[in-house]
């Protein structure tokens, strides 16, 4: 963990940023951005999307890194240079190792807009050429399992079909009274929050709010409605980041 990543980790839930892409997409950025311009080794960025129905990614390359995206609403129809053609759904995950180098675009399916949470992990030096691959799971092969008080589907983890080249875990959490995440020594990672409201640590946390974590084994978080939030946690490459636009150096 950098000397700024330290220190960044006493912060406590931070908004989101709006970003607007090229495309005319608009995302809620949780990290890197100007509250927080970190990078959370070995975790590159992550945003939630929202792509009306005439826009979209075209055809576009990526390298160095792996994409692990997940629908919350609508369809999203993924075509790539490998020759794979897939449209996920609400709850369905893919994966995208770049490696190499890959070319992939992302429209929203069937004339409707759809959001959905996007993940860039990054290759350690020593893979950074490997092979290019997909992957994907759609929802009723993602494991679910109520935890204390809260319903979880491990997105990547165990039980999931999902793997990635780095060591990490995404639990998608429907929060209905009290939850403790936790989070294996020596790994990083960040809450995001989906829908709903409720606290982390005592302190409000609604819809598009990120908490970085960089050095903390657990996390309690509580509603008294419903706060549904994406637990992401992975052991950290202790590389640099060096993100150049679609490539991770």
């Amino acid at each position: 963990m950098t000397e700024s990543e330290s220190r960044a980790s006493a912060v406590g839930p931070l908004s989101g940023e709006k970003v607007r892409h090229g495309t005319g997409v608009n995302s809620n950025r949780a990290f890197p951005t100007d509250s927080y311009p970190y990078n959370l080794d070995p975790f590159v960025l992550f945003e939630q999307f929202y792509i009306d129905p005439d826009n979209g990614f075209p055809m576009h390359p990526h390298r160095g890194f792996e994409i692990v995206s997940y629908m919350i609403e609508g369809g999203m129809e993924h075509e790539d240079s490998l020759g794979v053609a897939n449209t996920a759904y609400e709850n369905d995950a893919m994966r995208i190792t770049t490696g190499s180098g890959i070319r992939h675009s992302e429209f929203p399916a069937d004339g409707q807009a759809c959001t959905g949470l996007q993940l860039w992990v990054n290759l350690p030096q020593a893979e950074k050429d490997a092979d290019p691959d997909y992957g994907d799971a759609t929802a009723d092969t993602l494991p679910t399992a109520e935890q204390g008080g809260a319903t979880v589907t491990t997105v990547i983890g165990e039980g999931s079909p999902i793997s990635l080249h780095t060591p990490m875990e995404y639990l998608d959490a429907a929060v209905a009274d009290t939850w403790t995440w936790s989070v294996p020594e020596g790994w990083s990672g960040f809450l995001y929050g989906v829908a709903g409201d409720g606290t982390v640590e005592g302190q409000p946390f609604t819809a598009g709010d990120v908490l970085p974590v960089t050095d903390t084994r657990s996390v309690t978080l509580q509603s008294d409605d419903s706060l549904r939030v994406v637990a992401v946690s992975g052991r950290p490459h202790g590389e640099p980041i060096r993100q150049r636009g679609p490539y991770v150096l």
